[in-house]
Order: structure tokens, then C-alpha cells, then sequence
């Protein structure tokens, strides 16, 4: 083997071995996303089932149990923020705080358990209820209710408590009228069991939200003002303690609290993406839906200050939480007032400056061209004590002023101003020149008697035609020999001799 084909074998056993760890560390990352991935559980056919305790666990818990005796055993303790020394993670309440709000997101799914139990088994009796009143607590404390008896559905006051009068009126119709069969005692009694943990389930709850909202004001209440006692503990819990929240960034806490979940394609479940506990808080569902991520965006900036200055135990009283949240709220508004109304916006006076006005020789006689002659102000001139032609509104007020009137009171006539005349070419004088050296004139420029004409009665010949400007013309000739501006003195044969 040569050299060159060691050096290959070389280079492929190192290529397999890294392609070998790309495919290990592939492998682990799919395992590590597999885990993170919550499937959802299949729908149990729960008309089998003749308990509902074998079907909800949570009630009859250790955990359960456990945590309430703690409750009530720190609930009648009076406790200051300044009792907390060091970490707030290694007081022992702020552990069952944490371990409380967990608990209490179980609930939810278990009461949500507990009304499609009641529903499978109430639809033999009532139908149409389930449509009819939909939030699943109300439905299990109608049912639990009215029973097999429809008939008191009306004027109901225990029905009046939590449902509406209207929903009340509707339900005591469409009850006079369904088409649903009596249950039987052992179906009675299996409903009244999953209805009475429903509404014992809830009250578990509201007790475990009242302590968590007491608790979290003394041991977080910046941030539990700006976004409530019971968010503002799953933040908590989800980061790690309230001192690894402090040293996460916004954009970070911002996710806390994201579920990846693989939907099978009939659920109803509907989940946004990169939406955390903080997209769900009330100051975030206050708003309207588009501008939902924007307003998460900055709550989650104010929670990150409030964390800090907890984890200080800074700002015991929740001033500066409470200064955040005005914050957010004057953002908000400013984020949802209506445009300004757009107003027609005048243009600004112009700045009149003297402008710059050409002066020389050409204009001085373009000015003269066109200034007022001597007729125009003869119009505008009137003489005293001189009645007007349009005194009496002949002519409708027009008048030629002193145009025309030998007593102008002057003895010369006024000189023509040779600026103002109107001046004519050289080449027009040329052409009007020739028109009266060449052209023929007429009877009425040379007054000659319109009787003129070119027929003559002469002795010899009787009618004669001849030319009546002939003796004109001789004249002309004449002038121009003896009286010519151009050529000299004429003189005689005789004076030649």
C-alpha cells in the first residue's frame, strides 16, 4: 500500500467517526424535545365508569391533603418581608407557595373532567342543557340542582345565584318541552358524587388562590402588582426562585410558562406561539388583540425591574411596582387613543421684499413708449363751470373731457411729445414710401370729383378713351425736374451757348 492510500484510509476512519458523534448528539436532542413535548391524553369513554373517583385522583391525594393542613397551619401567621433573611428560595412557606400554584393549575382540568362525566350521565334526562348553560361549573351546579325534577327550574333562587335570569327562562322552557327519560336512584347518586367534588374542587381552589395572593405581597409585591398575586407566583416557579427570575432577561421571561404540545388534529385547543403566563395575566387580555404581543413585550420589561427589587427586598410597600404598572397603563392609553384629527394647515404670509427693478436706457424708453399721451389726458380734463354732455345721462356717463373744445383756455395747442408717438419701423416706412411713389391714387385721397371719368367727347374723333391722371402725372414730372430735393439747378440751351 502506498503512501497516498494510507493517508485516505486515514481521512475516511475520521470522517465515519465524526459522522457517528453528529448522529449521538442528533439522537439526544430529539430525546430532549420528545420529553419537552406534551402529548395531550385521548378522551376516555366515561359512560362505562360507575365512580367518578376512578376517574379524578386529585381529590383524594396525599399532595392534596398535605398542603392544605400547611395552609391552615401558616394561615393564621401575621408575616413581615423584613422576617425574610438571605434568599427568599430557602424560606420554607415560600416553597409551599410554589408547590400550592402548581396545584392549582390541576384543578382546572379535573373540574373540566368532571363536567364531560356529568354531562354523558345528564343527557339521558336533559339533552339540551349542555348547550344551554356551556361555562362547566355552571352546568355541574344546575344539574345539581334540578335533578330529575325539571319543573323547579323555574323561579329557582338557588339557579339565580350564578346564572343569569335570562339563561333562567330559557332552560325552564326548553325543560317543559325535552324529550329526555327519568334517571335512575344508582345514576342520581353517581351524578350528585362528581357534582359535589366539582364544587368542593373549586373551593379547594379559591382557598389555595386566596393564600397564594396574601403570601406572594410579602414576598414579591412589585411584582405581584403588576401582574397579580397568582401569575406572578408561576413566574416564580417556573424560573427557579425569585433570585434566578431576577437574572433573567426580559425577552426571557417573556416564555416562562410556553406549552409544546403535538394536537392530533380534533382537538379544539388552540395555542399561539412563544406566548407565555404573562400573555395570559389580565393586564395583557384587557387589550385589544393586536396589540396583545406588544403589551406582553412590555409587561414582561417592567417585570424584570419588579423581580430585581424583589430579590433586593427593596420597596417593601410596592411603590415601585406600583409606579411600573402606572406606566404600563399610560403606555396602553397612549397606545389606543384615537389619531389626531388632521387640520388644514394654512400657508405662512409671504415675506414681501422689494424686488429688484432694472433701470438703463432701454428701459427709460420702453417706459416713455408706454406712458400717457396728450389725447388721454385731455380725456381725464374738465373745464370749470363747464356742463358736461352726460349731465343729463345721454351717454351714460361717458365723456371726453376736453377733447375737442377750442376753449381750453390755452393759446397754443399742446406740443406733441415725441417719446409718446408710435413709432414705426424702417422697413414699414420704406413699403409705405413705395405704395405712394408707385401706387395709383384714388379719387377720395386726391378729392378729385367722383365724375371723373376715362371716356372724353373730343371734335375730331367724337368718343375718346383717355387717361384722367395724365395731366397728374405731367405735374408730378414736372416737380421732380424743377423741384427736386435731390437734384440740382436746370439750365437753358440759351445759357449752354
Amino acid at each position: 500500500m502506498s503512501l497516498a492510500d494510507e493517508l485516505l484510509a486515514d481521512l475516511e476512519e475520521n470522517d465515519h467517526d465524526d459522522l457517528q458523534d453528529e448522529y449521538e448528539a442528533l439522537d439526544e436532542a430529539v430525546k430532549q424535545e420528545n420529553a419537552e413535548i406534551k402529548e395531550e391524553p385521548m378522551e376516555t369513554d366515561t359512560t362505562q365508569i360507575n365512580s367518578i373517583r376512578e376517574l379524578c385522583k386529585l381529590r383524594d391525594s396525599e399532595r392534596l391533603i398535605n398542603i392544605m393542613k400547611q395552609i391552615k397551619g401558616y394561615g393564621n401567621k401575621i408575616r413581615k418581608a423584613s422576617e425574610i433573611i438571605g434568599p427568599v428560595e430557602a424560606d420554607p412557606e415560600y416553597m409551599l407557595i410554589v408547590e400550592a400554584n402548581d396545584l392549582a393549575a390541576d384543578f382546572d382540568s379535573e373540574i373540566a373532567t368532571i363536567h364531560k362525566f356529568v354531562k354523558d350521565k345528564y343527557q339521558k334526562r336533559f339533552p339540551e342543557l349542555d348547550s344551554l348553560v356551556v361555562v362547566p361549573l355552571e352546568y355541574v351546579r344546575t344539574v345539581k340542582e334540578l335533578g330529575n325534577d325539571l319543573d323547579q327550574a323555574k323561579n329557582n333562587e338557588t339557579l339565580q345565584q350564578f346564572l343569569t335570569q335570562a339563561t333562567i327562562m330559557v332552560v325552564s322552557v326548553t325543560a317543559s318541552t325535552t324529550q329526555g327519560t327519568f334517571l335512575t336512584e344508582q345514576e342520581k347518586v353517581q351524578i350528585d358524587e362528581a357534582c359535589d367534588m366539582a364544587i368542593e374542587l373549586n373551593d379547594l381552589k379559591l382557598q389555595i388562590y386566596d393564600y397564594v395572593e396574601s403570601r406572594m405581597a410579602f414576598i414579591a409585591p412589585n411584582l405581584s402588582l403588576i401582574v397579580g398575586a397568582s401569575i406572578a407566583a408561576k413566574i416564580m416557579g417556573v424560573a427557579g426562585g425569585l433570585t434566578r427570575l431576577s437574572k433573567l432577561p426580559a425577552c426571557n421571561i417573556l416564555l416562562l410558562g410556553q406549552q409544546k404540545k403535538t394536537l392530533s388534529g380534533f382537538s379544539q385547543i388552540h395555542m399561539l406561539p412563544h406566548t407565555g403566563f404573562i400573555y395570559y395575566s389580565d393586564i395583557v387580555q384587557n387589550t385589544p388583540p393586536d396589540l396583545r404581543r406588544k403589551t406582553a413585550r412590555l409587561v414582561a420589561n417592567k417585570c424584570a425591574l419588579a423581580g430585581r427589587v424583589d430579590a433586593n427586598h427593596e420597596s417593601v410597600d410596592g411603590h415601585i411596582g406600583r409606579s411600573l404598572r402606572d406606566e404600563i397603563e399610560k403606555k396602553l392609553d397612549k397606545m389606543q387613543e384615537p389619531p389626531p384629527v388632521k387640520f388644514v394647515k394654512p400657508l405662512p404670509k409671504p415675506i414681501e421684499t422689494s424686488k429688484k427693478k432694472r433701470g438703463g436706457k432701454r428701459v427709460r424708453k420702453m417706459k416713455e413708449r408706454y406712458a400717457i399721451t396728450e389725447l388721454r389726458k385731455n380725456a381725464n380734463r374738465m373745464n370749470f363751470a363747464d356742463i358736461e354732455d352726460d349731465a343729463y345721462q345721454e351717454d351714460l356717463g361717458y365723456t371726453r373731457g376736453t377733447i375737442g373744445k377750442s376753449s381750453t383756455g390755452r393759446i397754443r395747442l399742446p406740443q406733441v411729445d415725441e417719446k409718446t408717438k408710435v413709432r414705426i419701423s424702417k422697413t414699414l416706412q420704406k413699403n409705405l414710401q413705395k405704395q405712394q411713389i408707385w401706387g395709383g391714387s384714388t379719387t377720395v385721397k386726391k378729392q378729385v370729383s367722383g365724375t371723373a371719368s376715362s371716356v372724353a367727347f373730343t371734335p375730331l374723333q367724337g368718343l375718346e378713351i383717355v387717361n384722367p391722371q395724365a395731366a397728374e402725372v405731367k405735374v408730378n414730372e414736372a416737380n421732380a425736374k424743377y423741384f427736386s430735393a435731390t437734384a440740382g439747378f436746370a439750365t437753358s440751351s440759351s445759357e449752354k451757348k
